[in-house]
């Protein structure tokens, strides 16, 4: 597993290093096909103490992409708080993925992922641009994916129509998919 350790108004010493790839690499054992992790410290101003340090997680495992955010008063306590969240996310995967896959030999297409990252300043302006591979998928995948990322919407190739759709979470707790035509 390729390991990344990023932060962001956080010195980034040997003993927090060390702590985060021992933390890290337990993660192989409940999901082993891991292939990369992104560990994002920050240290942010806010008026409350107790969510001053942030630790996000960000893993991919064969495309799929898997995502938790902790805030605490301690750095430590933070990781520990994320990792937590990510066990548990990680077993709703593993759940998902054997329903769904069960006796079929089917490998899932890489996912979606950050290529790369601007952020222009001005106000009233573009503020940031992100830029990812995108893979055809199915609606009903996108779903799970967007589930398991824990976002409001999820933009995808769509398989089925092949072109670019927008999937979004409506009130009521179903799901819209906003199908673009051009005039």
């Amino acid at each position: 597993m390729e390991l990344t350790i990023k932060g962001k108004n956080v010195e980034i010493t040997d003993r927090l290093r060390d702590y985060v790839e021992k933390k890290i690499g337990k993660l192989d054992r409940y999901l082993p096909t891991i292939s990369e992790a992104w560990v994002e410290l920050t240290s942010e101003e806010t008026k409350a103490a107790a969510d001053r340090q942030v630790c996000q997680i960000t893993v991919r495992s064969n495309g799929t992409i898997l995502r938790a955010e902790e805030r605490s008063d301690d750095m430590f306590s933070s990781i520990d708080n994320v990792l937590d969240k990510m066990y548990r996310q990680i077993a709703r995967y593993k759940g998902k993925r054997q329903n769904r896959w069960r006796g079929a030999s089917v490998t899932p297409e890489p996912l979606p992922i950050e290529l790369e990252e601007e952020e222009p300043e001005g106000l009233g302006d573009i503020v940031r641009v992100k830029r990812f591979a995108m893979v055809p998928m199915h609606p009903e995948e996108a779903v799970e994916q967007m589930e398991l990322l824990g976002h409001d919407f999820f933009v995808f190739f769509n398989a089925d129509e092949g072109r670019i759709n927008v999937l979004y979470r409506r009130k009521g707790g179903n799901y819209g998919l906003l199908q673009p035509e051009l005039v």
